[in-house]
């Protein structure tokens, strides 16, 4: 069968990649064409394609690139018809999949699946309106979107179990081997603790929590040796505009590794603070806004969630701390960073974790979502 999947950023490559894995053991005939990363195409099939060019978020920065953002649909949109797959998959990113939806189905091309959600439960939830017309399968990798779904607006999804599960397991089982390499390679000293510093896969994230970061983590530069964790698809020479003047180093794609071996960590919001403790490493979830005061004030009417972060949002408590806009301060930075180091606090946030493993479970997502998908697709040729 013939598998056009869009991911947008680095997460959704991951994603995506793993499940064109799982695609290929339940049909050894799958030929892939994509939007996507550099893990999908080591998986093979023709890249059209990277995320890099179309990954911008914030008012701004969409509106300066909106030319090219159009330019990505439209060609999106030309490839898909020519290529006539038998099914789309979209990977999250729904700002751009949600318009490819609308465009495949009303146009009667294939079945269009949805991996990994859109996050409507924090905000646009109007967005439910167009997933019940241009989605016909929806797979979930977080518990609580099934109530979300099926009981507030009464649209069945099939809830997989999450991918960021296997994939920290696999990689801390290889780690042992790797270890040595990893401080060589990057000419980090093996003798004292790492901090971790993830800014976030995007360029406005990077420009806009990063300088922070920085500043607290060189306070305790003397202790630790601090580290960013370079996202693949940003250039060397981005980071270099911040790092000046600062004790820390940069490591590029190479973030499991890095919290394998970290003490703790600043995370920027998404699905780095929940593969943070998926690797037990206790972290302050920071996320700086423009406008701080009003964007604070706003918040609470405008998200329709208590938290930001994965993490909190799965355990449905706060176990991770999150200053966000008005509470994204240099001394809220410094002082909760300080808690997590040692003593109470630290304990306390990975027991926390421990909740949120639970609740995840240990399912397969991608094998899951895979073998569902084929079915479903078998079932649909034997019905046109």
């Amino acid at each position: 069968m013939r598998y056009y999947l869009i991911a947008g950023e680095a997460s959704g490559d991951l994603h995506a990649s793993r499940l064109m894995r799982a695609l290929k053991r339940q049909d050894p005939q799958a030929e892939f064409r994509f939007f996507g990363g550099d893990l999908m195409k080591a998986e093979g099939g023709h890249c059209v394609k990277h995320y890099r060019e179309l990954a911008y978020m914030g008012i701004v920065p969409v509106l300066l690139h909106l030319p090219a953002i159009l330019s990505g649909m439209a060609h999106c949109k030309r490839d898909i018809s020519q290529w006539q797959p038998d099914v789309v998959i979209l990977i999250d990113y729904p700002g751009f999949n949600l318009g490819m939806a609308k465009y495949v189905k009303t146009r009667r091309i294939c079945p269009v699946y949805y991996y990994i959600s859109p996050k409507i439960w924090a905000w646009k939830e109007y967005r439910i309106r167009d997933i019940r017309r241009y989605v016909d399968e929806l797979f979930s990798i977080l518990p609580f979107e099934v109530p979300f779904f099926e009981e507030k607006h009464h649209y069945p999804i099939h809830y997989v179990g999450n991918p960021t599960v296997e994939e920290v397991a696999h990689f801390k089982a290889t780690w042992p081997a790797r270890r040595a390499a990893f401080y060589e390679q990057n000419d980090l000293p093996s003798d004292r603790p790492l901090l971790a510093l993830l800014a976030g896969s995007r360029r406005q994230e990077i420009k806009d929590n990063l300088p922070a970061m920085l500043q607290v983590a060189d306070e305790l530069s003397a202790d630790y040796t601090v580290v960013v964790a370079g996202a693949p698809a940003i250039d060397r020479d981005y980071y270099a505009r911040f790092m000046g003047g600062h004790c820390a180093r940069v490591v590029y794609g190479q973030t499991y590794g890095l919290l394998c071996e970290a003490h703790a960590a600043l995370v920027t919001s998404g699905t780095a603070t929940l593969e943070t403790a998926l690797f037990r490493v206790p972290q302050v979830v920071c996320y700086e806004t423009p406008l701080p005061a009003i964007i604070g004030r706003l918040r609470r009417h405008v998200l329709k969630v208590r938290y930001i972060s994965l993490v909190n949002l799965i355990a449905d408590r706060e176990v991770v701390t999150e200053l966000v806009a008005d509470t994204f301060t240099l001394a809220n930075i410094r002082t909760e960073l300080r808690r997590i180091l040692s003593g109470p606090s630290r304990a306390a946030m990975l027991q926390g974790y421990d909740e949120v493993a639970r609740r995840l479970g240990d399912d397969c997502a991608p094998e899951n979502a895979a073998r569902i998908m084929r079915q479903l697709l078998d079932k649909s040729r034997q019905n046109p």
